[in-house]
C-alpha cells in the first residue's frame, strides 16, 4: 500500500468515526487499520497489530475500542460457535461466513438467496426478522490440500 493510499484510508476511518459521533483517537484509528489489514480478526489479533503502532496500548483498551466501534456500527462482531469473537469492517449488508473446521479460517459468503434477510423462517413467532446469520462449516483450500496430501 502506498503512503497516499494509507493516508486516504486513515482519512476515511476518521470520517467514519466522526459520522458515528465518536472522537477520532489513535487507538480507534489503529484498530480500524488493523481490521483493514486482517478481516475476521479476534480481539487478540487486533491488539497484536495495534500495539505495534501504539506500544502503550493494553488488551483491555483494545476490547473497549472494539466495543465502541461495534456499538457505533463501524465494525461487525461475529461469534462462530466454539471460537472467539471476530471483528470485520464489512457492514451494511447481510452476508454470511464460512469457517474452516480444522484451522479456523473465516471468509465471507454473500447473501444465500434473494434479498436480506436471505432466509425466511417458517414461523417468526411475531418477530419482525431483519437479518439472518448463517455460518457454513467445512475445510478451507489449504486444509483440503493438506488433508489430500496426507492420504
Amino acid at each position: 500500500m502506498t503512503t497516499t493510499e494509507a493516508s486516504e484510508r486513515e482519512q476515511d476511518a476518521a470520517q467514519s468515526l466522526r459520522d458515528a459521533g465518536l472522537r477520532v483517537t489513535a487507538p480507534r484509528l489503529a484498530a480500524i487499520a488493523a481490521l483493514g489489514e486482517h478481516s475476521h480478526a479476534t480481539a487478540d489479533e487486533v491488539f497484536e497489530r495495534v500495539v505495534r503502532a501504539l506500544p502503550g496500548t493494553s488488551l483491555q483498551a483494545t476490547y473497549v475500542v472494539l466495543a465502541a466501534l461495534t456499538g457505533a456500527g463501524i465494525v461487525r462482531r461475529i461469534e462462530p460457535a466454539g471460537s472467539s469473537a471476530r471483528y470485520e469492517l464489512r457492514i451494511g449488508d447481510n452476508h454470511h461466513h464460512v469457517v474452516c473446521t480444522l484451522c479456523g479460517a473465516v471468509d465471507d459468503v454473500d447473501c444465500v438467496v434473494g434479498e436480506a434477510p436471505c432466509l425466511t423462517p417458517s414461523d417468526a413467532a411475531g418477530f419482525l426478522v431483519q437479518t439472518a446469520e448463517v455460518t457454513f462449516w467445512g475445510l478451507c483450500p489449504a486444509c483440503r490440500a493438506l488433508e489430500a496430501a496426507t492420504q
